[in-house]
């Protein structure tokens, strides 16, 4: 991150913004944070409008004080709250969903022959 005393800076903010790559440049007023300029690279307009929203700043330090206060829980704690014990994202067909002319099909029809 660059920082830039605005007092002392020498070209308009639009030529700092024109020489932007992946790096932020943070302007100061009296070593204090004043504004800063952000490549958008990547970044949609829903994610930069929802970042400044004052509704979701609060939400935002909402959940950082129940952090600071040791309200929260972890992954594994909340599967275990829940009762999930497997990810969500993970897909795991039945037999019946298995096509028949794949390899796992015709393992899981061997494998039902044998127990007859």
């Amino acid at each position: 991150m660059k920082t830039i005393k605005l007092s002392t800076a020498s070209r308009t903010l639009a030529e700092y913004a024109a020489d932007l790559t992946d790096e932020i440049v943070l302007l100061t007023t009296a070593n204090r944070a004043v504004a800063a300029i952000v490549p958008l690279k990547g970044i949609d307009r829903a994610s930069i409008a929802l970042s400044g929203h004052p509704d979701f700043l609060k939400i935002i330090a909402r959940g950082r004080a129940e952090i600071r206060r040791g309200e929260t829980m972890s992954m594994a704690e909340m599967k275990t709250a829940l009762g999930v014990d497997r990810s969500p994202n993970t897909y795991q067909p039945s037999p019946r969903q298995v096509r028949r002319s794949s390899p796992s099909a015709r393992r899981v029809k061997k494998t039902r022959d044998r127990k007859k």
